[in-house]
């Protein structure tokens, strides 16, 4: 592999961290919300958000993101790749991570939250300073997991023409007639990636810790 090769793979990684991230970015507090819709029981809602993650839940990666990039034209939206790719994966980890949040929010202690309603504390602020710091404490793993899995999916945006990690590999090793070298570097930068999200994780649960221990 030459120098090229190497950099080729590494555009690529640029191109799977920037799709991973903004759906991240898109889909956690996507599923926060629909979690909450659900937590909160809203008559026709709750029934609405339980049908949306199932379908998403059902839903394969590539399956999705061929569906917005080839159906929504038929309604006259055309996405480039990079946004269909965005889209996808923004709506299928919003469902996986509704069902990380709900899971936090039923365990949640709803004594607390009804203490803070015996002392008149408004439902936004009751959600902000009682529910939310001992969710989020709760979900990290959970969230963290998802992302982990969605930076694994994100090559299902390949079909689409993007040049991911895996797609950038396998373009160098069908020029050099060498597929593993690049493939076993593809194969670092992942592991690189998912490391620096688990070392994320544990630095903000010790931060999280720290606040609760303070409090």
């Amino acid at each position: 592999m030459t120098a090229y090769d190497y950099w080729s793979i590494v555009v690529g990684a640029l191109s799977t961290v920037g799709v991973s991230l903004a759906s991240i970015l898109l889909g956690v507090p996507a599923g926060l919300g629909l979690a909450l819709l659900r937590w909160g029981k809203v008559p026709g809602v709750t029934q609405l958000v339980f049908l949306y993650v199932s379908v998403m839940r059902a839903c394969p990666a590539v399956t999705l993101i061929l569906l917005i990039f080839f159906a929504l034209p038929q309604f006259g939206i055309s996405l480039d790749p990079v946004t269909a790719g965005i889209l996808a994966l923004s709506l299928s980890t919003a469902a996986f991570n509704c069902e990380v949040w709900r899971g936090a929010l039923i365990a949640f202690p709803k004594q607390e939250y009804d203490a803070a309603l015996a002392f008149g504390m408004r439902r936004g602020l009751r959600l902000r300073l009682i529910v939310l710091p001992q969710v989020w404490r709760s979900s990290l793993p959970g969230l963290v997991n998802e992302m982990t899995m969605l930076l694994k999916s994100s090559p299902a945006v390949a079909v689409i023409g993007m040049v991911d990690i895996t797609r950038a590999a396998q373009r160098v090793g069908s020029r050099t007639y060498e597929p593993l070298p690049p493939f076993i570097f593809a194969l670092l930068i992942y592991s690189a990636l998912v490391y620096g999200l688990i070392r994320l994780q544990r630095r903000l649960e010790r931060r999280s810790s720290g606040q609760e221990a303070f409090t």
